[in-house]
Formats: C-alpha cells, sequence, structure tokens
C-alpha cells in the first residue's frame, strides 16, 4: 500500500466480503435464540437467563466487527502515511 486511498479500499473490501457470512451467522444464532427468549414452559426462566446475554453479545460482536474495528484499523494504520 503505497496511499492512505489504498488503506481505504482494503479496509472497505474486506468489511465488504465479512458482511456476508457474519450476518448469516447472526441471522441464524438469534432465529435459535429469540423463541427461548419468549417461551414459557418449564424450566424457560433459567433459559432466558443465558440466551440474554448471548443476544446482547452477538449484536455488540456484529456491531465492533464490522462498523468499529474497520475504523479502529484505519486510524491506527492511517497514522503511519500522516508520518511519511
Amino acid at each position: 500500500m503505497k496511499t492512505i486511498l489504498d488503506l481505504k479500499d482494503a479496509i472497505m473490501h474486506g468489511a465488504v466480503k465479512r458482511i456476508r457470512p457474519k450476518i448469516m451467522t447472526v441471522g441464524v444464532i438469534l432465529a435459535g435464540l429469540i423463541p427461548v427468549m419468549f417461551s414459557h414452559g418449564a424450566g424457560s426462566d433459567i433459559m432466558k437467563r443465558i440466551a440474554a446475554p448471548m443476544v446482547g453479545g452477538v449484536i455488540t460482536s456484529t456491531i465492533l466487527e464490522l462498523i468499529i474495528y474497520p475504523a479502529i484499523y484505519m486510524l491506527w494504520k492511517g497514522k503511519e502515511f500522516k508520518n511519511k
């Protein structure tokens, strides 16, 4: 990479390639956990306590991986181009 535009293109390319697998994984996990969150059967009170943090973690992980991490990487590696 010679310029900051090359860095931006690489970050965008990597983030776009990661969207589909991440969204598919999150969708499947949420499809399995959402019914647990709204169940009323025996043992559902314990399962809700397990499922709630998992739902929050999956959503947080998605936001971090697709938005925050690329931005942090851009700031971190962008400093090298500013120093040159």
